[in-house]
């Protein structure tokens, strides 16, 4: 089982340098099997390194503290 606290926890620690782009991201579910879903906002949300933030940025380090998370993908 995920622990989302940590999970949050990761993400508060990554917000401040997407908030200093004109973004932000928000946590809006970890599934059962380890999968976090989030949405991506603000200059995030349409920006075409988008998906590049969201692997190599969010869902890294969200890994590398929380290694039960599978993935996490942008819905």
């Amino acid at each position: 089982m995920v622990n989302k606290d940590k999970v949050k926890e990761v993400i508060d620690k990554i917000r401040p340098s997407l908030q200093r782009d004109g973004g932000d991201v928000e946590l809006l579910e970890i599934t059962e099997d380890g999968v976090v879903k989030v949405r991506l906002q603000g200059h995030c949300a349409g920006c075409v390194h988008a998906q590049q933030t969201l692997k190599l940025g969010i869902e890294r380090a969200v890994k590398q503290f929380v290694p039960d998370v599978k993935e996490v993908v942008n819905v």
